[in-house]
């Protein structure tokens, strides 16, 4: 499979945060900013924190990675995260975290509350931070009715593995019908295209890394993210592959014949966009697109403050695949009005150099 196409261009999907005297973004911008989200399945707001905010939120997420206790997140990357290539950090919900959860909320309420309704559940309020030699992650879904907000608490570059989504993949009612009809077989094959071409990369960078000498990747790792039969749909791990026992996608000569035939019809309807948010920007996108977290290939860290909040009823076992909470969230659940409510007042990023 040829390399990835990816734009690293996301004017079209960008919305410049215009706030009112009250702090809530203004009326046409969440209008634009619900457009996107309907048509793209995602919109970028640049300039929606302040320098201090942004750092305040760095600091958090750093002091709670420090933590040896922290609780760690229980979906998606787990070889990267049991080898320290990636840090899926649910937070815990004490004042200072919902406080800052809340400024986002009510922030973009105007948006936000087109799709979610008060009572709906917050599920999941995270760190996300992926270090050099994790493996790129395969285009997935997220579980359905759930929008989601990624924070950049800091510049992110591309090469540091900035969010890539595939524009207009998100369902919604009568999405079967796009794409002449042939939505949903059309996607599929998109996904299995990019895959493919995600494997033969991860399968690369891996065995790269494992040679370089400036760069330390032992051969059990190499073996656990290669040959594993460990659960984990982001790794090449390529028995779960033969056996047929990854979700995400798998090995089909029927399915390459498919990409190669429909070539042209993918090109018309799909592409690849990666986001690169510079400190202060905010994401927001539908769970059920199509996405994935690249890889890091820089020593600098890739920081995101995340937050999941359910546009409908969220079945229970469907929202522990796709979301990890943290212990104190699950005693101490929280809805969308509650974030609406609650008392915000950004603390000071000295406050988490004391504690360290």
């Amino acid at each position: 499979m040829k390399k990835l196409d990816i734009s690293h261009d996301t004017s079209e999907f960008e919305v410049a945060a215009q706030l009112t005297d009250d702090g809530n973004i203004s009326q046409s911008c969440a209008i634009d900013i619900i457009h996107l989200l309907d048509t793209q399945g995602f919109a970028v707001i640049t300039g929606l924190l302040t320098e201090g905010e942004a750092n305040h939120g760095l600091s958090m997420v750093r002091h709670y990675l420090e933590d040896p206790e922290r609780q760690k997140g229980e979906f998606a990357s787990q070889t990267d995260m049991l080898y320290g290539r990636r840090d899926f950090c649910p937070l815990p919900s004490n004042p200072d975290v919902l406080s800052y959860a809340a400024t986002f909320a009510q922030r973009l309420q105007p948006a936000i509350s087109e799709y979610c309704g008060t009572t709906r559940k917050v599920l999941e309020i995270s760190t996300m931070t992926s270090y050099r030699g994790a493996s790129h992650q395969y285009i997935h879904r997220d579980p359905d009715g759930v929008l989601c907000l990624f924070a950049a608490v800091d510049d992110i570059s591309p090469e540091q593995g900035g969010t890539v989504f595939v524009p207009g993949t998100h369902k919604y009612s009568g999405a079967d019908m796009m794409f002449d009809g042939q939505a949903d077989f059309l996607t599929r094959l998109y996904q299995a295209k990019c895959n493919y071409s995600i494997l033969k990369h991860n399968l690369k960078t891996l065995w790269g890394l494992y040679k370089s000498n400036a760069f330390t990747l032992n051969r059990r790792e190499l073996l656990d993210r290669v040959f594993s039969t460990r659960y984990d749909n982001h790794q090449p791990n390529l028995f779960r592959f033969v056996l047929g026992k990854n979700s995400v996608f798998s090995f089909s000569p029927r399915t390459l014949l498919q990409i190669k035939k429909h070539r042209q019809t993918l090109a018309k309807y799909f592409r690849l966009v990666q986001t690169a948010p510079p400190k202060g920007t905010v994401i927001l996108y539908r769970s059920d697109m199509l996405h994935a977290g690249p890889d890091n290939h820089t020593d600098n860290p890739r920081y995101f403050f995340g937050m999941s909040i359910a546009r409908d009823v969220v079945f229970e076992e469907q929202w522990r695949e796709g979301y990890s909470s943290h212990e104190s969230l699950l005693e101490n659940p929280q809805n969308y009005g509650d974030l609406l409510k609650y008392q915000t007042e950004t603390g000071n990023t000295a406050d988490y150099a004391k504690a360290g």
